[in-house]
């Protein structure tokens, strides 16, 4: 199945549009309800490439998803484009994973050996900071520091993961080849900000362009199930079109987003989620619709 690409990267870096996180392949004794086994964490990181999408997404944070990835798609390597994190500095405990963010060259310069480590590979494609502010990255050489990396072909490209208002001041220090930021039809705030990015030339990656499933998902978030039902966007929906493809097809419609990351461990959704992208963007007047109707809820 041929899906979409669009530019990631200034030099012309292309990924598909439709991206994969691997948060939930953070196994055992980490946070919330779902754990993956090994056998289906293999079967579907091999899935995600057989199907063409090449760009996956992943965290120091999110357990042993690194090193699922080097284990069992590592000899698969020159297949995908691979996006980490770093500022990570978890605390494995006995039934649950602390998640904390620490900004200094000791936690960067070990956040980057262990993921090179775990997956299995010589070179991080997109080193991303996870969060931070711009005082403090520049103040504690963070950033001076990751372009050192690139230096050393270590690194090929530098992004950020954040969100209002720390994003503003991050997309003018003008040094980031990308940046992560979360966007729905159902959680729309970081619209203008895709656009801003995008119109520096910045890669921009969108996280939660699905909106966890949005009112059809197993965990019920009712904050993303009143914007629903407020909006009325069922009246939007065209035929024999499920409401996670009308999410996706909406969040694919931003012009300035280069991929959409989207997490499961589902075979059966994951085809969804590619059969959705690869119907493309929802109906430009459809997409104006949905905007207006979700901006009057704000």
């Amino acid at each position: 199945m041929n899906l979409v690409t669009r530019p990631l990267t200034k030099n012309g870096i292309e990924v598909t549009q439709l991206g994969y996180g691997s948060m939930g392949l953070r196994g055992p004794d980490t946070w919330g309800v779902r754990t993956v086994d090994d056998p289906t964490a293999d079967k579907i990181l091999n899935r995600v490439l057989d199907l063409g999408i090449n760009f996956i997404d992943t965290a120091p944070d999110y357990g042993i998803a690194e090193e699922r990835i080097g284990r069992f798609i590592g000899s698969r390597r020159d297949e995908f484009f691979l996006a980490t994190k770093c500022g990570c500095r978890p605390v494995q405990h006995d039934d649950h994973l602390e998640i904390n963010h620490v900004w200094n060259k000791h936690v960067v310069e070990d956040n980057l050996q262990t993921s090179l480590q775990r997956m299995r590979t010589d070179h991080i494609d997109l080193l991303q900071f996870h969060g931070g502010d711009a005082d403090t990255l520049i103040r504690e050489g963070l950033i001076e520091q990751l372009k050192g990396f690139r230096d050393q072909g270590l690194v090929r490209y530098i992004g950020v993961s954040s969100k209002l208002p720390l994003v503003d001041e991050l997309i003018d220090l003008d040094v980031f080849d990308t940046l992560q930021v979360p966007y729905s039809c159902l959680a729309p705030e970081h619209d203008d900000v895709i656009k801003r990015a995008s119109e520096r030339g910045i890669g921009v990656i969108v996280r939660g362009g699905v909106a966890h499933g949005g009112p059809d998902a197993a965990i019920q978030r009712d904050e993303i199930n009143r914007v629903w039902e407020e909006a009325k966007l069922e009246e939007l929906m065209p035929a024999n079109v499920s409401r996670a493809e009308f999410i996706l097809r909406f969040t694919l419609s931003h012009p300035g987003c280069s991929t959409t990351i989207v997490g499961t461990a589902n075979e059966k959704h994951l085809m969804e989620n590619v059969d959705a992208a690869a119907k493309g963007p929802l109906e430009e007047d459809v997409v104006k619709e949905i905007k207006s109707r979700v901006s009057r809820l704000h």
